[in-house]
């Protein structure tokens, strides 16, 4: 069975907590479980959970800030990166989701008890279509827990106001993905991270002819052909 320890992040340069890698086990057990009725990874990648999604999704942590974000992640599926990225405390995190089975599955997870702080009898949680209503850890130097949002909806349905980052992985082209984004972000200037396979490059010159945009590529943590594409002023041309 799957066991996340700090010792396995540190080995690749990140750092989490003991806390978080116990909430990641939860969450692996979770995915197992339902991946028996739901299809939310590729069966292929069941053996190797820990770098093709755990690791694959946490290394974006080092292109977030270290204070409090306002994150989206685009068809947020399974989870990754998204809500490992909100387990990890980076702040307000939206997930994105219109198949409502996966949808249930993420505010499953959100709403497990390893996951959710004390709270007093008379706060009550709003668990409304929209939103989980469970908490996280906070990242370390955070003195208060942020919340994980779901949206069982098409990204284009969905509305949120102060976006600083945006997330997607294995959901679109390049350029359709910057199409959403844009469309997200309400035109404003939101940091985009995308994770890219080895056809990376053929994604990156499509989508120049349909926007600009600044662009930084970093090499994948888990897999030697995987990219990050950290993009900023995005302007459809």
């Amino acid at each position: 069975m799957l066991e996340l320890t700090p010792s396995f992040f540190d080995r690749h340069g990140l750092e989490v907590s003991r806390e978080t890698c116990e909430r990641f086990n939860v969450y692996a057990r979770l995915l197992l479980k339902w991946q028996k009725t739901v299809n939310l990874v590729s069966a292929a990648t069941l053996a190797n959970l820990a770098e093709r999604h755990f690791l694959d999704s946490a290394q974006l942590v080092k292109y977030i800030p270290p204070e409090p974000v306002k994150l989206a992640d685009m068809g947020a599926g399974a989870g990754f990166p998204g809500l490992v990225l909100g387990m990890m405390g980076v702040g307000e995190v939206h997930l994105i989701e219109s198949d409502v089975r996966k949808a249930t599955f993420l505010r499953t997870v959100a709403g497990t008890g390893a996951f959710r702080p004390q709270r007093s009898s008379s706060q009550a949680e709003d668990v409304s279509r929209e939103t989980s209503g469970s908490a996280v850890a906070p990242r370390r130097g955070q003195g208060d827990y942020r919340s994980i949002v779901v949206h069982d909806d098409r990204v284009d349905s969905v509305a949120i106001d102060g976006l600083d980052i945006i997330t997607a992985r294995a959901l679109a082209p390049l350029g359709d993905l910057l199409g959403m984004a844009h469309q997200l972000a309400a035109g404003k200037d939101v940091k985009c991270l995308f994770l890219k396979g080895e056809k990376c490059d053929a994604e990156i010159a499509k989508a120049q002819k349909r926007f600009d945009f600044n662009l930084e590529v970093h090499s994948s943590l888990s897999d030697p052909h995987g990219k990050i594409l950290a993009i900023t002023g995005v302007k459809p041309r």
